[in-house]
Formats: C-alpha cells, structure tokens, sequence
C-alpha cells in the first residue's frame, strides 16, 4: 500500500469537499415536495406535473418528456400508456399492476411501460409517492 504524503492528502481533502456540495444537490433534487395543486390532476389524489422536455439521441425517438406523478397516500390510477415510458419511484412506496402480474416497488426502483398497455399503479405508503416518468415521444 503506498503512503500518503502530506501534498497528496490536502489535494484529496480539497477535491472532496469539491464535489460534496455536487452530492448534495443531486440528493436534494431527488424529490421535490409539491404542493396539493400543483400541475394536473388525472384521478383523485393524483397529479401529474410536467419537469421537462428534451431531444433524443436515440433513433425511434425525437424528444424525452419527464414528468412526476403524485400520488397522495393510498391514492391509485390505472394509466393507458400513449408511449413507451421508463419510470422510477422517487418517493414512496407503490403495487404495480400490468397484465397477468403485480409487484411491488419502493424508492430508487425502475420499471418500465410499453405503448399500448394499462398498467395500475397504487401508492402504498404512508407518505406522498412520486414516479419520475421518461416518456419516450417517437420520431
């Protein structure tokens, strides 16, 4: 194992506190706390907030839009998906239920939804959840 000199700590020391405020933030953004009107809502208990939109790199598809879904405790919303969607649970915990099967999710878990399918999703918890939402528009 070789040694630290003294030179060698000081530039580890002052690139970690560098990048911790960079760690900060990113843990910060994770989840958003929204109020009870923002964006739309789309069932009872359920909103949907729109974060984003970008272009893609990926040929079958032109533009990314990233929303949230807010779903208070106990609140639940079968969705028709318009597009194919990568989604992850930013908070809370949800039961997901696709055709022929159900599962559960919690916080940092992906999944993803196929054009076409209805999928049901119900927050479980005792705290407001939220899926982060991909929403893959095709060229």
């Amino acid at each position: 194992m070789k040694t630290i000199n003294r030179r060698s700590a000081i530039a580890l020391g002052v690139t970690a506190a560098a990048v911790m405020p960079l760690f900060t933030l990113a843990a910060a953004a994770k989840v958003k706390k929204y109020g009870p009107k923002e964006g739309k809502e789309i069932a009872p208990g359920v909103r949907l907030v729109e974060v984003g939109t970008g272009n893609s790199d990926i040929p079958a598809y032109k533009s990314i839009s990233i929303v949230d879904v807010v779903f208070q405790p106990g609140a639940a919303a079968p969705m028709v998906m318009d597009n194919d969607m990568v989604c992850t649970i930013t908070a809370g915990e949800f039961t997901i239920k696709k055709a022929g099967k159900e599962f559960k999710l919690r916080e940092g878990d992906v999944y993803t939804c196929s054009k076409g399918k209805t999928d049901e999703a119900a927050n479980t918890s005792k705290v407001v959840g939220i899926h982060r939402i991909a929403v893959l528009i095709p060229a």
